[in-house]
């Protein structure tokens, strides 16, 4: 999974990048101190992972990994070129999904473009710049087709008449979301222009070092209350108390988040939203030296789901074995798990479940 976190200078993205990967993004008190994008790959711990290397002692344990981008803060009417502009949305446009990172702390020290700390004001603006950057894709796009439409080619006027409409909805205000039953053709076209604008977006209420505070509280009920108008989540994350606690023991670092009220870490907290958001499930592979956890969506089928093995697992699929992770675990090994009839053989069309341990069965 990839996810490109987003917001307007100084609401602490760089300093929530930090906290996440423990990397060296700088992290400044100025506006635009990103420059170049930060990214970085972490690992998603998975006790279940854990469980089944102590049983089947692999050689390699490979967890999955998200990977994350943090690009230059967006200032009001970057599209016109405010700031510095739209361009750095360029680095973001393959990404899964999109956090909106909101200022929800009070301090003098740091500067707000905006003046004041209104969370909701911001988010407004970077939604607002995201679909501009769309519709400037979208122009470009559509003058392409309009030249090719002009010499009668079907393809083109079909496609011509499909972007002109979703510039439409988004000049509109309307937010573009595809239908599951969209032409192939239309549905490669959209792909590959990758609108901002519709992919699935969380919000990370970035707070202070109390979360008790009662601005701080006021922020982070405005935030919540937008993110459920949005249908998402919203998580509150004190983004500067998490890049302090990486360098604290871990169990005194639990106990400071305890008292602040979080439960876990502000990476475990973010997975767990991300996973929510984009409906991700993880399916196990243990034969051989390796290991390993897949992440699909859910609903995904057990051939593309052993597309993401290797290709020619999906091209040249016959069955599956499969065994939920609970049964391989009471079972204590596949054999046993088989001899007791738990291990099942199932077609391309199975759907896989989160937890299963799948061996792909598959011709020369």
């Amino acid at each position: 999974m990839e996810v490109g976190i987003v917001g307007l200078p100084n609401v602490g993205k760089s300093t929530l990048f930090n906290s996440l990967s423990n990397a060296c993004a700088a992290a400044s008190n100025y506006p635009y101190c990103t420059i170049e994008p930060n990214v970085a790959v972490v690992e998603v711990k998975d006790e279940r992972l854990e469980r089944l290397a102590e049983i089947v002692k692999p050689e390699v344990v490979t967890h999955p990994t998200l990977r994350f981008v943090d690009i230059a803060g967006l200032a009001k009417g970057a599209s016109k070129g405010e700031g510095l502009g739209n361009l750095f949305l360029s680095h973001i446009r393959g990404v899964d999904a999109v956090v909106h990172v909101l200022r929800c702390f009070e301090d003098k020290a740091v500067v707000h473009l905006e003046g004041d700390v209104d969370p909701i004001r911001d988010l407004e603006i970077v939604e607002t710049e995201l679909v501009l950057s769309d519709i400037e894709i979208l122009d470009r796009r559509i003058s392409k087709l309009e030249k090719v439409a002009r010499t009668g080619d079907q393809h083109a006027k079909k496609q011509l008449e499909f972007l002109r409409g979703i510039r439409d909805d988004l000049n509109q205000g309307k937010k573009y979301q595809a239908s599951d039953d969209l032409d192939p053709e239309l549905n490669g076209l959209l792909n590959e222009i990758n609108l901002l604008s519709s992919k699935p977006s969380l919000i990370v209420a970035n707070i202070g070092d109390d979360p008790r505070d009662e601005k701080t509280r006021a922020h982070i009920e405005a935030c919540e209350t937008a993110a459920h108008e949005r249908g998402t989540i919203c998580i509150p994350i004190s983004a500067r108390l998490e890049s302090e606690l990486a360098d604290i023991e871990d169990d005194e670092a639990s106990d400071l988040r305890k008292e602040m009220g979080f439960e876990g870490t502000a990476l475990d907290r973010f997975v767990r939203a991300c996973y929510d958001l984009l409906k991700v499930i993880t399916f196990f592979t243990i034969k051989g030296r390796e290991t390993r956890g897949w992440t699909v969506k859910d609903g995904t089928c057990i051939r593309d789901a052993a597309g993401k093995i290797h290709t020619d697992m999906r091209e040249k699929f016959i069955s599956a074995d499969v065994v939920s992770f609970e049964d391989f675990i009471q079972a204590g090994s596949m054999s046993v798990a088989k001899e007791r009839g738990l291990v099942r053989t199932e077609g391309k069309h199975y759907i896989v479940k989160d937890g299963d341990i799948v061996l792909v069965r598959f011709g020369k």
